[in-house]
């Protein structure tokens, strides 16, 4: 049976931090495990410490929480951040046994899955986002199964970014130089 360890699994954040903030309120979480790896960026309502200090524990909470379903480890964390203005989150969870990856999200942090495979038409998936805050108001959870193959690139792009990058991604590089391309080029500079 192949584990992640024996794969390749490479992945690259850019983020900013809003102009005049000390910190940024946008994080990101990649756990690998034995068999999957699970994936997740998020975003503290507004700027500044609050904001941060919301998503730091949205972080805390997945890197230290079980191998469980997006459903329940939103739940959970839902759970977590009552105390906090909250966050907009979108997991990702990578199965290598099946060759899936589940994804959610709960508020705006978009999701894409460039898919690898030339005869994939239209080579994209989009994640869709249920409204809601987790920590504030969650709402009602559906996760999507899809399936996923060697070299497909999963985008997990913030409301700091302007949206038209999803239809002018261009491919190539690695997942670091992706992201530092998307930030350059799509950076709102109002937001992390």
């Amino acid at each position: 049976m192949e584990t992640l360890d024996k794969l390749i699994v490479e992945w690259g954040v850019a983020s900013q931090t809003l102009a005049g903030e000390v910190e940024s309120g946008d994080k990101h979480v990649v756990r690998i495990f034995p068999h999957g790896a699970l994936l997740a960026a998020m975003d503290g309502l507004g700027h500044g410490e609050e904001a941060a200090a919301a998503a730091n524990m949205a972080v805390k909470f997945l890197q230290t929480s079980e191998n469980e379903s997006v459903i329940s480890l939103l739940k959970r964390c839902h759970e977590r951040l009552r105390s906090t203005r909250g966050v907009v989150i979108s997991l990702a969870a990578f199965n290598a046994v099946d060759e899936t990856m589940t994804w959610i999200g709960v508020g705006n942090v978009e999701g894409i899955l460039l898919q690898a495979d030339p005869a994939v038409n239209p080579g994209y998936e989009y994640l869709t986002l249920r409204s809601g805050v987790v920590g504030t108001r969650l709402p009602l959870l559906h996760a999507a199964i899809i399936p996923v193959k060697r070299g497909d690139t999963l985008i997990f792009a913030t409301d700091g970014i302007r949206t038209e990058f999803a239809q002018r991604l261009v491919r190539g590089g690695g997942p670091q130089q992706m992201a530092d391309g998307i930030l350059a080029q799509y950076a709102k500079g109002t937001d992390d």
